[in-house]
């Protein structure tokens, strides 16, 4: 029997798709293209609310992919308990690396550079001048160093930086350097003048900077978080914030969307970007590479690439803790 494909892209918009399959469009409207049961392989709306993504899998009987557009999945995951064993998870590695990290770059300097003032300021007509701090000479700490971490570690190689340090779940080496285990987190804070988020949500990373991480961080630094809102505790965050012995820069926040009227709104020394890290004009024809890739491989009954989880099996490490 021929198999579905859902996919959340017209494909007759995805040039080099293989042959075989019925591929049906699917961006969440209320009706299904087809029955759900008869989905093989289904790519998950992008952008779009959790429980959007969620809501066919428990009739998704005969599934075997779940792929996300998205590099985190926990937007998807708490629905894949309604699937059978052996069903594969995989995420966008490789489509929102170079988006993502040129955002990275962008609130390091806005922020650093007092961008945000200097806009307040053109509205009133004010010139207001003045010493602002640089990236040059800084020690950046990357907390989650997976694909995204080393392409914001690409982004910020000609800057001039004083030293970047990387985190991940263990310790290795990479070519540009020692990648520290998370266990070295607590001691590597204080030395670092900008700390950027980039590690997937999970149990063990929820609330990760909490009240004790942001108090081990140096007076002045910065945190950009481009990883989950979930990752911080934000009444944590607003109480460093309000001190204004620290600033921040959110792509992704707790609650997400930001409510109208919620303290981080107004707090001191905070730049919010809303949750803009992944759509650019990089997204399209990445995830369309991605999809083709995957799905010839589907077809040819070849190893998937990024399979993040299988449902029924034990945890694989590259959920557990931090980004490797």
């Amino acid at each position: 029997m021929t198999p579905d494909v859902w996919l959340p892209i017209p494909p007759e918009e995805i040039e080099g798709l293989p042959e075989g399959p019925e591929y049906r469009f699917w961006d969440g409207a209320d009706d299904y293209p087809a029955d759900p049961a008869a989905c093989a392989f289904y790519v998950v709306p992008y952008m779009k609310p959790p429980g959007l993504g969620q809501r066919p899998l428990p009739m998704m009987s005969s599934v075997e992919v779940v792929q996300t557009l998205s590099a985190g999945t926990d937007h998807v995951e708490p629905g894949l308990k309604h699937l059978r064993p052996g069903v594969r998870l995989c995420n966008a590695r490789g489509v929102h690396e170079a988006s993502t990290a040129e955002l990275t770059l962008a609130l390091i300097l806005a922020s650093l550079r007092g961008i945000p003032d200097f806009v307040r300021a053109q509205d009133k007509g004010e010139w207001r001048g003045g010493f602002r701090p640089a990236l040059a000479d800084k020690t950046v700490l990357i907390v989650g160093y997976g694909s995204i971490g080393a392409a914001i570690e690409d982004r910020l190689a000609p800057f001039e930086l004083a030293r970047v340090t990387r985190v991940a779940r263990s310790e290795r080496t990479t070519a540009r350097g020692l990648v520290h285990p998370l266990t070295r987190l607590p001691a590597l804070l204080p030395e670092a003048d900008v700390v950027v988020l980039s590690t997937p949500l999970t149990e063990t990373t929820r609330h990760l900077v909490d009240a004790d991480f942001l108090a081990r961080m140096k007076d002045g630094a910065l945190l950009v978080n481009v990883a989950r809102g979930g990752v911080v505790d934000t009444k944590a965050l607003l109480a460093e914030l309000e001190s204004g012995r620290i600033t921040a820069a959110l792509d992704v926040t707790d609650p997400e969307p930001l409510p109208p009227g919620h303290p981080l709104w107004q707090a001191t020394g905070l730049l919010i970007s809303p949750h803009v890290g992944g759509p650019t004009s990089a997204f399209l024809p990445r995830a369309k590479r991605l999809l083709v890739d995957q799905l010839s491989r589907f077809v040819n009954r070849e190893p998937l690439r990024n399979v993040i989880l299988t449902t029924g099996a034990p945890s694989s490490p590259s959920t557990d803790a931090i980004a490797t």
